[in-house]
C-alpha cells in the first residue's frame, strides 16, 4: 500500500508532468508559427515524452493501491521573444522538474518507502539526460550569436533525449 505522503507528492508530480507537456506543446506551436520546423518537431517530441512521464506516475500510484488524481492545468505561455529565450525557459523548467523529483526521493527516504525510492530513480536519471540535452542546445545557440538559425533548426531534428 502506498504511503499517504508519497501518494500526495506523486499526485503533485502528475500535475507538473502534465503542465510540462502542455508547455512544450505551446512552445512547439510558437516555433512552428515562426518557421522553426526542427525546433517545433523537437518540442512536439518533448511534449509527448512528458505525457508518457505523467502516465507512468498515474499507473504507479494506481498499481500501488493509491488514487491518481488528474488535474486541471493553467494555460502555459504562448509567446516567446526568440529561440534563445525559449530554450532558456526549457532549461529553467527542467531544473524545476529535477528539483521536484529530488523532493520525491527525499520523501521516500523519510518514510522509508524503498519500493517508491527504487521506482523514482528512473526519473532521476531521466532528468540528468534532459538537462544535459537542453544545455547542449543552449551551447549551440551561444555559438550562433543570434545568427544562422536555419542550420541550427535543421540540426535540432536529430537531437533527442532518452525516453
Amino acid at each position: 500500500m502506498l504511503n499517504e505522503k508519497i501518494e500526495s507528492i506523486l499526485n503533485q508530480q502528475i500535475e507538473k508532468e502534465a503542465y510540462s507537456s502542455n508547455l512544450y506543446l505551446s512552445m512547439a506551436s510558437w516555433a512552428q508559427n515562426n518557421g522553426l520546423e526542427g525546433t517545433a518537431e523537437w518540442l512536439f517530441a518533448q511534449a509527448e515524452e512528458e505525457k508518457m512521464h505523467m502516465l507512468k506516475f498515474i499507473q504507479y500510484i494506481n498499481d500501488r493501491g493509491g488514487k491518481a488524481i488528474i488535474p486541471a492545468l493553467p494555460q502555459p505561455p504562448h509567446e516567446f521573444e526568440n529561440v534563445q529565450e525559449l530554450f532558456e525557459q526549457v532549461m529553467k523548467h527542467e531544473q524545476y522538474i529535477s528539483a521536484s523529483i529530488n523532493e520525491i526521493v527525499a520523501a521516500t527516504i523519510e518514510v522509508r518507502d524503498f519500493t517508491s525510492n527504487n521506482w523514482i530513480q528512473w526519473f532521476v536519471t531521466e532528468q540528468i539526460e534532459e538537462e544535459a540535452t537542453v544545455n547542449a542546445i543552449l551551447d549551440r545557440l551561444k555559438l550562433l550569436d543570434g545568427k544562422n538559425f536555419y542550420l541550427f533548426d535543421r540540426d535540432l531534428k536529430g537531437i533527442r533525449t532518452a525516453e
